[in-house]
């Protein structure tokens, strides 16, 4: 598949990578979630250019160093000394070659340092802090376990905490460069192709690479190979997701599938779990993990208790509401009738990702201020709910849009009283555009 996107992580990297060659050694961290493309973009910045590449697996310290020796003495013309044993010998190595000559320094999967050896950041720290200013190595050390990158580099506690110059977060791809690829792969794609995209993969490289491979870019193609064995989607989920919460992932999965059906509030959630208390388990998700988001009205105070869980990966809603929920049928084999399944309920779980959808779309275009939903609170029974309103950035006025998957099913004149419960409650003053949101207006 072509590379997409990443122009301005590729001027950060070319930045800091000149810097390192007219100033002093910088260090970069580049972040993002399983298969978002972090090794990928490294590989392409630096290819042809002096670097080293260093893959930190899970193993002894003694044997990765023997490997990454290895590496360094076939990359820039220096020969690491016979018998090191210790990472922080191949780091001090390698920031003393670094003040005879320039090169890039890529360390991936950093993060597994914690399981070789924690103390490898305290020794990296003493290291760099000497060797720093003196010399000129583009240091990049990535990884995608969230809560140990954050940890590593933003807790204050940490050795390495304040040691990086920037900071990456490699996001995935927006509704232009899904309909780019399309483009290119799919030339006669439909707006069901483009959904179908957009929800199976949300925007993440790899996943869209495999469906491109395989040909599949059609919305019965994509369900078909998702369900293959032979692909990693089934897996996926699970292996994405214990990397982060540990062995101890029960409950925050009992969780996650609740949100992915539907139940998306605190009492909701708690009913599905034998109200056991959740609280900090829905803290550490968002705060530490990143895997949900709390949703509040547009408007509302930060304070306000109306809220809603959001899991903010369209894979990983996909991923919980169907092949998590539905192991039984996997470990049966039975994948027939889960592709049966999702068929005939994909046209209702679609309504609300072309909701999410929208929202990227105006997010990309940088005309708004503010993008969002509006809800009253629980005891109005979502009488006056409005799947989207967005605040323009340079006037005071309002688009507010009702989202349907085919316009004939709009109901104006419901949607009108709903707009001026909305006027009364929070846009008064406000210039008000509204319009109904379709298929068609992908």
């Amino acid at each position: 598949m072509n590379f997409y996107d990443r122009d301005e992580e590729m001027a950060s990297l070319e930045e800091a990578d000149r810097q390192s060659q007219q100033n002093h050694s910088m260090l970069t961290v580049v972040t993002g979630r399983r298969r978002i493309g972090k090794t990928s973009l490294l590989l392409r910045r630096f290819k042809g250019a002096p670097c080293v590449y260093l893959y930190v697996s899970r193993n002894n310290e003694s044997a990765l160093c023997m490997k990454f020796a290895q590496e360094i003495n076939n990359s820039i013309d220096a020969y690491v000394p016979a018998g090191v044993t210790a990472f922080s010998e191949i780091f001090h190595f390698l920031m003393t070659v670094g003040t005879q000559k320039h090169f890039t320094l890529i360390i991936d999967e950093f993060q597994e340092f914690f399981y070789v050896n924690p103390a490898v950041f305290s020794e990296m720290q003493d290291i760099w802090d000497r060797y720093r200013m003196e010399s000129h190595v583009n240091l990049v050390v990535c990884g995608s376990v969230n809560t140990l990158m954050h940890k590593i580099f933003r807790d204050a506690h940490e050795p390495l905490y304040g040691r990086a110059d920037r900071i990456i977060k490699l996001m995935p791809f927006g509704p232009s460069v899904l309909r780019k690829v399309l483009t290119d792969y799919k030339p006669d794609y439909t707006n069901e192709d483009l959904l179908a995209l957009y929800n199976f993969t949300g925007g993440v490289p790899k996943y869209i690479e495999m469906f491109v491979d395989s040909g599949m870019m059609d919305l019965m193609g994509m369900i078909k190979l998702i369900l293959r064995r032979d692909m990693p989607f089934l897996d996926e989920g699970k292996a994405m997701l214990v990397q982060e919460f540990g062995k101890n992932y029960g409950n925050y999965f009992s969780i996650l599938s609740a949100i992915a059906s539907g139940k998306n509030t605190i009492s909701e959630i708690m009913s599905t779990m034998g109200g056991i208390e959740i609280g900090g388990l829905l803290k550490r998700l968002e705060e530490d993990y990143s895997v949900i988001e709390k949703k509040r009205p547009i408007f509302a105070k930060p304070a306000s208790q109306t809220v809603r869980y959001e899991i903010n990966d369209n894979f990983l809603r996909f991923w919980f509401r169907y092949i998590d929920r539905y192991s039984n049928l996997i470990e049966s084999n039975n994948l027939a009738k889960l592709e049966n399944i999702i068929t005939v309920d994909y046209l209702t779980y679609s309504g609300y990702v072309l909701e999410r959808y929208f929202k990227d779309k105006m997010r990309e275009s940088h005309d708004f201020s503010e993008i969002g939903s509006w809800w009253e609170g629980k005891n109005a029974e979502n009488q006056n709910e409005i799947d989207i309103v967005g605040i323009y950035a340079d006037s005071k006025t309002a688009l507010v849009a009702e989202v349907k998957r085919q316009s004939k099913n709009f109901k104006p004149e419901v949607f009108g009283n709903k707009i001026e419960a909305l006027r009364k409650k929070a846009l008064f003053g406000y210039k008000i555009k509204s319009r109904c949101l379709s298929m068609k207006d992908m």
